[in-house]
């Protein structure tokens, strides 16, 4: 077995989105390439690794996480020497790549479910999940797809249904068969081979599930149940994660960083203990869900601060290890939904990066983020490309509401809104390309910049940079325990990391308005080094017990005793 060295601990990652990030042939979409011209942009940040969602060979119904082959490039993106290439570089400058593992569901243009779909008697037969018709010849339970409608899709050439717990091109595979699990880890080790360092493994805590997939309680205006009763956390899926680590990846010094939907912090810390040899972090999305309401995440709600900072700071208490994000590629920008992206956009900004960053666990960059780029407003639905904006705003009209309101809550939420090509400079396209993107650039692309943070020193981008080299060079920020203070403030959020009689203090005010925020007497008592603040006043150089604080302003300060 490979010694591991636990390297992902000090690192920071940046994820990529290859379809918005930059396109090097002018076709509208972002490729390799165009990833490959920006290497020195993304090291000089300061980051250790690059994760990159998926590549692959795919239809594109859901932006490529409905893939029909696990080891072919998708041809809009370049071609296996592309990333070959790509790989080699950046190892050259020292920059982890992490890809995107989507061993869930493939899309219904793979071969194994084109051959599956033929018949009950073919070799792929149970590569997927199917299941006979209900007595009346419907679906065979209630469940509903995460995308709307039913989770089940019938196939006249079986006469049997599939679960797609996604779209419905989307099919979720059955990892109950043995052969496909070998399939699987054939691919994973193919990707291994070529040194990759690390996989971002998708809807992980879905593959396995409850087979009986009986009707829940109702959930929606649909009729449906909710999508993941039965599927999240299944019987199975712990022995899964360390077969497949005894298998394949325990040859290779990874990291392995699983999305699991619709897991608490108990159930994760299964997931990241080291002696069960499963995997390193968690995505989770306990803090995303803070401002759900009646239609999920495309309620009209606004989040509070006491929820946020609950959510992170009980999964800082019951796991090991975290992957710390606010923003990805399936969120809306961060800054517009817990910032102030008109009036403070930077110190926001800056702010919510450093409360984020300086929790225990490994940070991610969304790209753009590190610039402040906001959510993007559309006038119409016909402007969105995401296929459960789509479905989600069908399902707002047939809830009752307005055209207009049904729209109002898509902006605040959806996909696209991180999903709008990468803001490089004032040129056309923002510098993203010279041929018309696959979706419309932000139009604030010549405010928000990357050429014009990288002229300003008191910028976003140079903030992020201070920030990841603070906590790179200070082990009290990586190994360091968490203790929340202020836990009743409506304003702040604010913590200590510890580690040997060593300790750093965080400070983050999510107020847009002056406010005085008093420090806890034990850490008055000792003496203070100011290490970083998004705001440069002479009289926060060192702490007093009245600080205070202006709008969305933060404070990272070096405690000793006296």
């Amino acid at each position: 077995m490979k010694k591991m060295n636990n390297w992902w601990k000090k690192s920071t990652f940046y994820e990529i989105y290859p379809q918005s990030f930059k396109d090097s042939n002018d076709d509208g979409i972002g490729d390799i390439n165009g990833i490959i011209e920006s290497l020195d942009y993304i090291k000089g940040l300061g980051v250790s690794g690059i994760w990159i969602t998926p590549i692959y060979k795919s239809p594109m119904v859901d932006n490529g996480y409905d893939i029909s082959s696990y080891t072919e490039i998708n041809p809009d993106y370049g071609t296996m020497s592309d990333f070959d290439n790509l790989l080699e570089l950046a190892h050259q400058k020292n920059l982890k790549i992490i890809m995107d593992l989507v061993v869930n569901h493939t899309s219904d243009q793979h071969h194994w479910f084109k051959e599956s779909k033929k018949n009950k008697n073919n070799p792929y037969s149970d590569y997927y999940i199917w299941r006979d018709p209900s007595g009346d010849g419907s679906a065979p339970s209630n469940l509903g797809s995460a995308f709307g409608g039913s989770a089940w899709e019938y196939v006249p050439e079986r006469q049997q249904y599939y679960l797609h717990l996604f779209e419905k091109r989307q099919p979720d595979l059955n990892w109950e068969s043995r052969q496909l699990r070998k399939d699987i880890y054939s691919t994973m080790k193919f990707w291994l081979n070529k040194g990759i360092d690390g996989f971002r493994m998708d809807s992980i805590s879905f593959i396995s599930k409850d087979p009986l997939f009986q009707n829940v309680e109702y959930k929606n205006s649909e009729g449906y149940g909710a999508y993941y009763i039965g599927s999240a956390n299944g019987p199975k899926l712990h022995a899964y994660l360390q077969e497949m680590n005894q298998e394949i990846l325990s040859n290779y010094d990874v990291v392995l960083i699983g999305e699991t939907p619709h897991t608490t912090s108990l159930q994760a810390q299964k997931y990241v203990d080291p002696d069960r040899k499963e995997l390193n972090m968690l995505f989770q999305f306990d803090h995303m869900h803070v401002d759900y309401g009646e239609f999920g995440r495309y309620s009209d709600v606004s989040y509070k601060l006491s929820d946020l900072r609950s959510s992170m700071s009980e999964w800082q208490n019951n796991v090991a290890w975290n992957a710390l994000y606010l923003n990805n590629h399936d969120q809306p920008r961060s800054v517009s939904r817990f910032g102030d992206d008109y009036n403070y956009r930077k110190k926001s900004a800056e702010m919510l990066a450093v409360i984020t960053f300086l929790q225990r666990g490994t940070p991610f960059i969304f790209q753009g983020e590190e610039i402040g780029m906001t959510n993007c407003k559309r006038l119409s639905i016909d402007e969105y490309q995401d296929v459960e904006a789509y479905n989600n705003f069908e399902n707002l009209q047939k809830a009752g509401l307005s055209d207009k309101k049904a729209l109002e809550m898509i902006n605040r939420k959806s996909r696209d809104n991180s999903r709008t090509p990468m803001q490089w400079n004032t040129d056309k396209n923002a510098g993203f390309s010279n041929y018309d993107p696959w979706i419309s650039v932000n139009p604030n692309y010549k405010e928000i910049n990357t050429e014009k943070d990288k002229k300003s020193e008191d910028s976003i981008y140079y903030f992020y940079k201070k920030l990841i080299a603070i906590r790179g060079k200070n082990d009290v920020l990586i190994n360091g325990s968490f203790q929340l203070l202020s836990e009743k403030d409506s304003d702040i959020f604010a913590y200590i990391r510890s580690l040997d009689n060593k300790e750093v203090l965080v400070i983050g005010s999510f107020s847009n308005k002056k406010i005085k925020y008093r420090v806890p007497s034990k850490i008055i008592k000792q003496k203070s080094k100011l290490l970083l603040s998004n705001y440069l006043i002479p009289k926060h150089s060192t702490l007093e017990t009245d600080i205070y604080m202006e709008p969305f302003e933060c404070l990272v300060y070096q405690l000793s005793s006296k």
